[in-house]
């Protein structure tokens, strides 16, 4: 039985082009070429003779053929899955991915108390701006921050609203931004904010400083080299211990927001489900707190 049918690398290659309807985001996954995938699409189609997909010029699509077996093939990997997460010892583990300043000015200081009320489960947390793919990365939960889209197959809950604040040490010379230096992070939300909220033009080059993450940038703040832009709930305990204050009133609002995001599957499993809800109700909690 085993010689007639194709072989695992091959079955893997379809169920992840079957699944993304892309040959590249497949080899993406699983870190292989896109070449190679096609190569394995193709000598299943051969030994198999039929039609698994049809091309087009915008992408893959499934033939009748293609969508009932990959239906199987899908569902067979996940039992697999699931068989293997069963047998490890650290079952009562879950990692997250997020993203570096979510992890240090959010979930760090809030891990406490998780771990009283869930002494149980074991947090492993991977600090991370990569997209993740859950199984093939080992991530069970993410956090992002970006415009929400639904996906088939993903829980999708809104943490943290897109609202962006200038904050600096309280003793700070200057006033306002006035004359201080600015912090700039990958966002580069600065000639936003000083359009939209300060009704300033926005200048060709804003000098300043500039940081790859926007915990840097807050870091910055606090070591008092001047005003950085983040979402209000990464600064609220800085804000909250009098190490940083709003250099001006206002705020940025944004169609992005931090997501926490899970397999939906995923979430039957106990300690999967404890920290999604958990996420989902101590970001409730704070955004509550910062009204």
């Amino acid at each position: 039985m085993a010689e007639r049918l194709p072989p695992l690398n091959a079955l893997r290659a379809f169920e992840a082009a079957g699944r993304h309807l892309s040959f590249a985001s497949a080899a993406q996954e699983l870190r292989v070429t896109q070449g190679a995938v096609a190569q394995h699409v193709r000598g299943m189609e051969a030994r198999l003779g039929l039609r698994l997909f049809e091309r087009h010029a915008r992408g893959l699509r499934l033939t009748e053929d293609g969508r009932r077996y990959h239906d199987q093939i899908a569902r067979a990997f996940r039992l697999m899955e699931s068989a293997t997460r069963d047998l490890r010892p650290s079952a009562r583990s879950v990692t997250i991915s997020v993203t570096p300043s979510f992890a240090s000015k959010w979930l760090i200081p809030n891990m406490p108390d998780f771990t009283a009320h869930h002494p149980d489960i074991d947090l492993r947390v991977l600090a991370t701006e990569a997209l993740s793919q859950f199984h093939a990365d080992g991530v069970d939960i993410a956090v992002r921050y970006g415009v929400p889209r639904s996906a088939a197959g993903l829980e999708m809950r809104r943490l943290f609203a897109g609202e962006a604040i200038a904050v600096c040490a309280p003793d700070l010379p200057g006033e306002g931004i006035s004359g201080r230096v600015l912090l700039h992070h990958a966002l580069d939300i600065w000639p936003e904010f000083l359009d939209a909220v300060m009704g300033q033009a926005r200048p060709d080059h804003l000098p300043g400083p500039r940081f790859s993450q926007i915990t840097l940038a807050i870091e910055a703040a606090l070591a008092g080299q001047g005003v950085a832009l983040a979402s209000r709930f990464l600064v609220a305990r800085d804000m909250r211990l009098g190490r940083l204050v709003q250099a001006v009133p206002g705020s940025l609002t944004s169609a992005q927001c931090y997501v926490a995001l899970c397999p939906r599957e995923d979430l039957a499993d106990p300690a999967r489900r404890t920290v999604f809800d958990w996420l989902c109700a101590a970001a409730e909690n704070e955004s509550c707190a910062q009204q």
